[in-house]
Order: C-alpha cells, then structure tokens, then sequence
C-alpha cells in the first residue's frame, strides 16, 4: 500500500516528468530499446534514491523494460510530492513524501523492500544496510543492485572488507559517464542554484569555502569561480590539496578558512567538516550548506550549542544566533541543498548517470548467479555505449581506429 502524500498532485509531476524526457536522450533511446527486448520482464525492482522527476523517469524506463517497480526516497527533504504522485498514478508502488519524520523514512525503506526484490537501486546505502539487517529476509530473491552515490560505495567496500556483502553490487557513482559528470558539473551547478534559490544572494565578490576536493568539490569550485568569487579550497587529501592548488586555488584548514568565508559548502562524504570551535570564528551572516549526501558535515549538534537563539528566517534557512549576536544560517537543515531547496542535477547530466543505472540494472539481470558477493565496476562497454548515445544526441561525431591503428595498440599489451 503506497504512502503518498496527495494523488491530486498527480498532473504536476506529469508536467515535470514530461519536461525532464524532453531533455533526456540516453534514457529515451534506452527505454525505446526495454519496451521491445522487455530484460526485466518479471523482476521486481526496489529504488532508493531521490524522488524527483528525472527519477521517476528512470523508474518509468525500468517499468518498459517489464519490471514490477517500487519507489521511495533516499532523504526525508528531497522528495517532490508532485512526482511521487504521477508515480503513483501510473501504477507504481511508491512510499515517499516530503519532510517526513526519520522513523517515516525508514518505514518508507522497509515498505519499498518489502516486495521482496530481485533488483535494487541504492543511493547512500540505505536500502542495503537494512537488506544486511532487520530486513534481511528481504533479500531472499535478490540478485545484486547498484549504488549511485560516493557515500554508499564507502559504505559497500566497508562490508567489503570485513566479508559482509551478502550479494553483488555495482558502483555506478564511478562510472566515467556518472562521475566525471554528474558529480563534477551536475553537483557544481545545481548546488549554487539551490542556495541561490534559497538566499537570493550573490556569488560574485564573496569567499566561498569549499570542503573538499573531490568530483563534486571540483565542479563546485569551478562554478563559484566562474561566477566571481573568491574560492578556498579545504581538505585532509595532499593530492588533492595540490591539485586544487594546480587549479588556482587556495588552500587551507578549515580552523582558518573559517574566519575568511561568507558562504561554507561541504562536499566530502564524512563528518564534522564544520564543527564547533569553527563556528566560534566565523562571520556575521555566513551561509552554511551541505552537499555530501547526509546531514552530518555540518555539525548540527554543536551549531545549536552555541546558539541564544534559533528561528526560520525563511524557507530552508534557519538562523543561529550566537552569544555575541553573530548571526549564522543553515541552508535546508544541513541536508543536500541541491536536492533540499532545489530541484537537483540538470535533466541533461542524470540524463548519463541513469543512462549507466539503466543498463547496469539489465547487466545484473542477465548475469543472474554468475558474480560473487562484491563490489563492480560498471562494465566498460556500458560506459562506452552511454557517452556514444550522448555524442550522437550532441550532433557530435569522433574518429574511429583502423585496423592497423587497433592492431599496433594491442601489440604493447
């Protein structure tokens, strides 16, 4: 029984949905394909990821492909009521809704597994923690999934390494065609849209500190540069500390960075990037968000501590008001601000990224008992095959070996 929060929502999420397809030739291609060779039909297929509408559209592809397809969120804030509703409408199992309580959320997982799936799509891990867990009967006809997000593969190659994956599963966040994009231009842009949506703010002339130089840190450096400010770039990586050096950026401790900014961005996977005595230093008025997939970056505990007072100065901001009448402000409770207070990555960048789930997911169905318990790469083939589908859609065309150029190369392997 779906757990939505109003049917009546329904012609919205269609107008979302339609518009997203419009803009997503990978998927459409891919969809077109699933309906005549129908790789799912009769699978069930459980998804945990965030439920916007080029999510719902990878669901809708995943349904062509002949699946029985249940739906919920991966974060009580980035769930859009609309889509979970057209969903809904369409025939999907779907228990999502907007804002919902922590025990909510988690009833939402369990109900999702509760089909008992053959196939599944994470995103941050939480379907698989509970599949090793308290619902591990769940699991009884599953025959791998796949993860979507650099938080849940730390956590899969976690189980990993202590012999506790219990079925095979694909990291699809480290697809050439997922992470070089997705995280990398998806994450920069969409992360300054929502807290530009939210703040109606500037970006230029301010100091924007980034914490943490990964994929996502990359692309977000780079937007806040493009758009005028002034970028310091914090991280516990000397390689990547030199890269971002390399990149024309400063870098530095957070314990510094943190009497130089106006506008903080955490983009690492762990926790307590921003914590106590980091507050203690900052700015009057500084902006706080989150970008990494759980609200634990920004130390929310410690923020409160020192705060006199707290109050919503207006939709996704909350204000902290310290003892000296600084005034700090949380973007979307330290949740993914992009997701949070926006409407995520561009349709054209998930357009690749569910590209690679789609075809994982039908890789996994056809490998049915032949791959242990542990963790994949996306296969090469389908990485090759998703960004030839976005060549073509680009108009763009590229050279190809000869048979003389193929053979020279195979001579040095």
């Amino acid at each position: 029984m779906s757990d939505i929060l109003n049917p009546s929502l329904a012609p919205s999420g269609y107008d979302k949905i339609n518009w997203v397809a419009s803009y997503m030739p990978i998927l459409n291609k891919i969809k077109k394909e699933f309906e005549e060779t129908k790789p799912l039909a009769g699978m069930r297929v459980a998804m945990s990821i965030h439920l916007e509408a080029k999510t719902a559209y990878l669901a809708m592809t995943l349904k062509a492909a002949g699946a029985e397809v249940a739906v919920t969120g991966c974060n009580p804030l980035s769930t859009q009521d609309d889509v979970a509703a057209a969903l809904y409408d369409q025939g999907f199992e779907v228990n999502a809704r907007h804002g919902v309580t922590m025990e909510e959320y988690e009833e939402h997982l369990k109900k999702t597994l509760s089909i008992r799936p053959h196939l599944m799509i994470d995103d941050g891990g939480d379907l698989t923690s509970l599949l090793h867990g308290e619902c591990e009967a769940y699991a009884e006809n599953l025959i791998g999934g796949c993860e979507e997000t650099t938080t849940g593969i730390h956590r899969l190659f976690a189980r990993q390494q202590s012999g506790q994956l219990r079925f095979p599963m694909i990291d699809v966040n480290d697809a050439d065609c997922k992470h070089l994009f997705d995280n990398r231009y998806g994450t920069g842009q969409s992360t300054l849209d929502g807290i530009m949506n939210s703040t109606n703010l500037i970006i230029a002339g301010k100091t924007v500190v980034v914490g943490g130089y990964g994929w996502c840190g990359k692309g977000l450096a780079m937007r806040a540069k493009g758009m005028g400010a002034v970028v310091i770039v914090t991280e516990v990586d000397p390689v990547k500390a030199i890269e971002a050096v390399m990149d024309g950026f400063t870098v530095m401790p957070m314990e510094e960075a943190a009497k130089k900014g106006d506008l903080f961005v955490t983009l690492t996977g762990c926790r307590d990037v921003i914590h106590g005595s980091h507050f203690d230093s900052m700015k009057d008025g500084v902006l706080l968000a989150n970008s990494g997939h759980f609200d634990v970056e920004i130390n929310k505990t410690d923020l409160e501590a020192r705060a006199v007072r707290v109050w919503q100065r207006k939709p996704n901001i909350v204000g902290y008001e310290m003892k000296d009448g600084r005034i700090l402000n949380l973007l979307a409770e330290g949740r993914l601000v992009n997701l949070a207070a926006g409407n995520g990555h561009p349709a054209e960048i998930m357009d690749m990224s569910f590209g690679i789930q789609a075809k994982s997911i039908a890789y996994l169905a056809s490998h049915k008992g032949a791959l242990e318990n542990r963790v994949y790469q996306v296969p090469r083939e389908i990485d090759r095959e998703v960004a030839a589908i976005k060549l073509s859609a680009l108009g763009v065309s590229i050279d190809r070996l000869t048979d003389e150029q193929t053979a020279y190369l195979a001579a040095f392997n």
